[in-house]
């Protein structure tokens, strides 16, 4: 009786220590189980006389029958605590305000560079693109760049070794489109150029779209007519514009063109010349210049296999990053990046 008494306590105490379904399953293996203490004492009735054997037996069910009803109200405990817990890990407060989502956007360079395709889709315009990986026949040789160019220098070109190298405009595209096609052609060549440049208003990396218009009537007024109506589409009003003689290898007349500033509206007109020197886009000159143009170099043609045609052709060329900075006002090219948050959200 004093084991019985003894067992009974110190079940008692070790319980009071269980918080787990494990703990309390070795717990009552331990006292019920085959070997466990009850089973032990249940062996010793062999050992008594028969006056004690039914008092002992009483007793030591009555202990074996308090553990098991013990376990099982601590077991239904420690599972409704599980429960409560899971409810208020998974539980949702409704009365909360919702969870705000970052929304994504478009980088202002893929915003211009659409608007560009779709301004020229309206006007006729087919879209194609070529290799960033090109040949020195495809990238300086057939767009009349001799062997001798400036442009041919270690300085501004990355050549992956001597047969290739990165692009340097996307001119090459139009050298593709007619050797395989005849004309006429009409199209532009959107993507990613390369060129060893780096600061302000330069990066290795940046956008070109390069135009291309082969037919048997071509001529300079055309060119004129189809950047007018581009800019003006472009940047939402009527600008004035300037075409100034300048160089390409491969266009003959050529002529760089700018546009009335777009931040300040100083103009040019009557002979007379509005100074406003605040401006810091123009620096008061009232001009901005935005692309290169002229009329397809004959050697151009000779060079696709066009030389058998009565054809002419112009040709033009513009930065995506130059425009996009205009449109936006947008004074340093690295903002587009640098991938800084703040300033992608402005064009959400």
């Amino acid at each position: 009786m004093t084991e019985l008494t003894h067992l009974a306590t110190q079940f008692g105490e070790e319980i009071q220590k269980i918080s787990s379904e494990e703990e309390l399953h070795r717990l009552k293996s331990a006292y019920l189980g085959k070997k466990g203490y009850v089973s032990q004492l249940l062996r010793n009735l062999g050992q008594l006389s028969p006056e004690e054997r039914p008092v002992y037996g009483s007793r030591t069910n009555e202990l074996k029958n308090q553990i098991e009803e013990e376990c099982r109200l601590l077991l239904e405990k420690i599972s409704e605590q599980k429960k409560e817990k899971k409810i208020r890990e998974e539980c949702v407060d409704v009365t909360l305000p919702g969870r705000q989502f970052s929304e994504g956007s478009h980088h202002p360079l893929t915003l211009v560079m659409e608007e560009v395709k779709d301004l020229f889709r309206d006007i006729g315009f087919s879209i194609y693109e070529g290799p960033e990986i090109e040949t020195d026949f495809y990238n300086f040789e057939a767009l009349n760049i001799p062997i001798h160019h400036p442009a041919r220098d270690m300085q501004d070109t990355f050549y992956v070794n001597s047969q290739f190298l990165l692009r340097t405009h996307t001119s090459p595209v139009q050298i593709h489109v007619m050797k395989k096609t005849k004309p006429p052609i009409r199209m532009i060549a959107p993507g990613a150029v390369y060129r060893r440049d780096s600061d302000i208003s330069h990066t290795p990396m940046f956008h070109q779209v390069e135009g291309l218009v082969v037919d048997s009537d071509i001529r300079f007024s055309d060119l004129k007519g189809v950047l007018a109506y581009f800019l003006n589409r472009f940047f939402g009003q009527s600008l004035k514009l300037r075409f100034r003689p300048s160089y390409f290898p491969f266009t003959e007349p050529s002529a760089e063109v700018d546009i009335g500033c777009v931040i300040c509206g100083a103009t040019h007109g009557g002979g007379k010349k509005e100074k406003i020197t605040s401006c810091r886009l123009c620096k008061g000159t009232g001009w901005l210049e935005v692309m290169g143009c002229g009329m397809v170099h004959p050697a151009v043609f000779e060079k696709v296999g066009y030389g058998k045609y009565k054809i002419k052709g112009f040709a033009f060329g513009m930065g995506i990053e130059r425009l996009t900075m205009l449109k936006f006002a947008i004074p340093d090219i690295r903002l587009f990046y640098e991938n800084d948050l703040r300033f992608l959200r402005q064009f959400s």
